[in-house]
């Protein structure tokens, strides 16, 4: 392998530990939850409630919502590099609250900051990233921080179950001191440097990445950009008055929207419901581990194709099958709604549909949209793009999750899983019609693609 490329994966990997540790965020208040409940095994002073349950739940999407506009503010300002640094510190700072936890407020206050931690981290990411892969491998980057993210969730539901509460914070504390000390090492991204005018620096930044050839490219894909207007309404404006990006907010906005009214977020939540229907005797906990090692094997299938069969034919693959098990998903309640004698002798469905999803999800659904908002948006508008897209999913996905059990409620499971399946199928058919193909691009071919459109 090429040096450079070396030098360019273990840039990425330093990087990545902030996603394992949003993952494992993410995945954290399913084993810890039952440890709050339990007297013998909470550091709180009296057991939490179901409301207290569903506000330690939902207050990670709180932070989650704001994180991203923090990058989306301050990249163009101080570099992205910085922006890393804090979010590291974002997530240090909640990690120390569970290791020092008291009171039911500082659990509230982990999630939160927890939340505000992941929204930086993940935008900041995708920016970053996007920025200093060569364009033989930046597909595979950008879909590696998806996969380390689903690792650092694997992890929380297979260690968070046999460790003490506080080992949870523990375990999480020397992870993110490697990231937030690694972070100091790793260079500052050359599209910064080319956005400031500082062409010497962006050469040298280059150069130490094996693409000093780029630099025209780099300084082609923010040029007519105002150093000083990254951080200004202007920025904002640029959003929805350049054409290119204007394109790009559409596509990625809408791939990440329909992503979540796949219903995603809900089909986790209700996993191990589905087991129990399925008859299975596997323990709740171990079904969460299951499900958790379904998603790992498939994102690893990501990206030792998407450079190979490319970005759209992922997500046209991926959708498909995400609607066929979800149709049988759908399938399967409807003849338990109407008490069909088959039932009984297809308990195995709900189970193998359920694993069929989540395969299909994570080669292509689950990490094609975040890849694309990484390298779709000109360099003086990718943070805030990318702010807007990722805040707008997790909203979507924080609706459907809390409304989910209602839904269910009123359309019934069969209709439910139907609507999910539907918007798979327009995710399909959006993707044929409007994504194009970045596959072997440079980011600036990318902007003149979305432009012409």
């Amino acid at each position: 392998m090429d040096s450079y490329l070396k030098t360019q994966i273990l840039i990425v990997s330093c990087v990545n530990i902030g996603q394992f540790i949003d993952g494992y965020s993410v995945g954290w208040s399913a084993p810890i939850i039952p440890k709050l409940q339990d007297p013998e095994q909470t550091p709180l002073p009296e057991l939490i409630t179901e409301l207290q349950v569903s506000w330690i739940g939902s207050l990670l999407y709180v932070g989650a919502i704001v994180g991203p506009y923090i990058p989306s503010y301050l990249s163009n300002i101080v570099g992205r590099k910085p922006c890393l640094f804090l979010g590291g510190l974002l997530n240090l700072t909640a990690i120390i609250l569970i290791v020092t936890t008291r009171n039911v407020a500082m659990v509230y206050a982990i999630r939160i900051i927890s939340g505000l931690g992941m929204g930086m981290v993940t935008v900041s990411n995708l920016v970053y990233v996007g920025e200093i892969a060569s364009t033989n491998i930046r597909g595979i980057l950008l879909t590696s921080t998806s996969i380390i993210g689903i690792l650092g969730t694997l992890a929380a539901y297979s260690i968070g179950p046999f460790v003490s509460y506080a080992a949870t914070g523990y375990i999480a504390l020397v992870i993110n001191l490697i990231h937030v000390v690694g972070i100091l090492f790793i260079p500052e991204s050359p599209v910064y440097y080319a956005i400031k005018g500082k062409q010497t620096e962006a050469k040298e930044t280059l150069r130490f990445l094996g693409r000093v050839d780029d630099l025209d490219n780099v300084f082609e894909s923010v040029w007519g950009t105002n150093p000083d207007e990254g951080h200004s309404w202007k920025a904002w404006i640029k959003i929805f008055t350049v054409k290119a990006n204007r394109w790009s907010l559409f596509i990625t906005l809408s791939l990440c929207t329909l992503q979540q009214l796949s219903g995603v977020a809900a089909v986790l939540f209700f996993a191990t419901t589905i087991f129990q229907t399925a008859g299975s005797s596997i323990r709740p906990d171990l079904a969460t581990i299951i499900i958790g090692v379904t998603r790992l094997v498939a994102s690893l299938i990501a990206p030792t194709v998407v450079e190979r069969a490319g970005r759209r034919i992922l997500l046209l693959v991926s959708t498909a099958f995400c609607a066929l098990s979800l149709s049988i998903l759908g399938t399967f309640f409807y003849l338990s709604r109407v008490k069909s004698p088959v039932v009984a002798e297809i308990g195995w469905l709900p189970l193998m549909a359920l694993i069929m999803y989540f395969f299909s999800y994570e080669i292509g659904f689950g990490t094609m949209p975040s890849a694309l908002v990484g390298e779709m948006f000109r360099g003086n508008a990718r943070s805030t793009g990318s702010a807007v897209a990722m805040t707008t999913a997790w909203l979507i996905g924080f609706g459907v999750a809390t409304g989910f059990g209602s839904m269910v409620r009123v359309f019934g499971g069969d209709v439910t899983f139907w609507m999910f399946a539907f918007s798979c199928i327009v995710a399909f058919v959006f993707t044929l019609k409007f994504v194009p193909e970045t596959k072997g691009k440079t980011l600036n071919e990318i902007q003149e693609i979305l432009g012409s459109q």
